[in-house]
């Protein structure tokens, strides 16, 4: 039987445990603050990032794994598995899956197939995750595929940004955007759309923004089907846990657990961003 390696990249932001339970591996993305480069998970972690962040007067910016991290990669699994899959973030953010791609193509003695999560953070966690637990189970490559097709087909997640100044000052809104919905107290609901991050609604406080990311919850939720669900907080942990509590106590059959906006993705969208990810078993 074909032996499967799981490859994604470091915005799945799994834990070590986790990495280690399945054998996953993780190709990092950086953030750069001025001319220093950092391999997120590596040469800094979560809690470093935002403490970094909020003293910084220069927004970092970040970048993608360079072709030969992959292939130095996809080289060495070639020496011990048959077959791998790479899940990577959304190709409409980063192209990392793109050069995952490219990198894949020019190495022999391995099947790889790559597939774009059209996602981030634990969404694309989720699929990694389920990936890995397909590759125990022993199902085939051809399997597991149409699985994480599945998922990125199933999977919702919607994201409340605190702070309008990361978004402005990454590029992802205009002044007058940024002035209109800072004068407004406006919390924009984000989420996946096209593969790219979308503005889904634009909700006056936090605390509205949240209730109405619960309303689509309740959707998918109420009738009772098992659902998979994370949390996903940038650097408000009680906020995070509060949330979970709150679902957790309100709907019985929902597993549920806490992750991060690491550094990447928590560059773009800044400290305070919350948000809910979730999918039907």
């Amino acid at each position: 039987m074909p032996k499967i390696a799981i490859v994604t990249d470091s915005t799945a932001y799994l834990s070590q445990e986790i990495i280690d339970r399945y054998g996953i591996h993780v190709v990092p993305l950086s953030v750069n603050f001025g001319n220093q480069t950092l391999k997120e998970g590596k040469d800094i972690s979560t809690a470093e990032f935002y403490q970094r962040l909020r003293e910084s007067d220069q927004l970092p910016t970040t970048s993608q794994p360079a072709i030969g991290d992959f292939i130095a990669l996809y080289e060495r699994l070639a020496k011990d598995y048959d077959q791998a899959i790479a899940i990577h973030l959304s190709s409409g953010i980063s192209g990392t899956m793109n050069t995952s791609q490219s990198a894949a193509r020019m190495v022999e003695g391995i099947e790889v197939v790559v597939l774009d999560s059209e996602s981030a953070c634990y969404g694309l966690g989720f699929m990694v995750i389920e990936a890995a637990k397909m590759v125990e189970e022993g199902k085939k490559l051809e399997e597991i595929v149409e699985r994480i097709q599945w998922m990125v087909g199933n999977l919702r997640a919607y994201f409340v940004v605190d702070d309008l100044s990361y978004l402005h000052r990454g590029g992802r809104l205009n002044a007058a955007q940024f002035l209109i919905g800072s004068m407004l107290k406006i919390k924009p609901i984000i989420y996946f759309e096209n593969k790219k991050l979308e503005p889904f609604e634009k909700i006056r406080t936090k605390k509205k923004a949240i209730d109405r990311i619960l309303q689509l919850l309740d959707q998918d939720a109420r009738d009772g089907t098992p659902i998979r669900l994370s949390v996903v907080h940038a650097d408000v942990i009680d906020e995070a846990n509060e949330l979970l509590e709150k679902i957790e106590r309100t709907y019985p059959n929902i597993e549920g657990d806490i992750s991060d906006f690491g550094p990447v993705i928590g560059a773009h969208t800044g400290p305070g961003t919350i948000g809910i990810a979730w999918y039907k078993k």
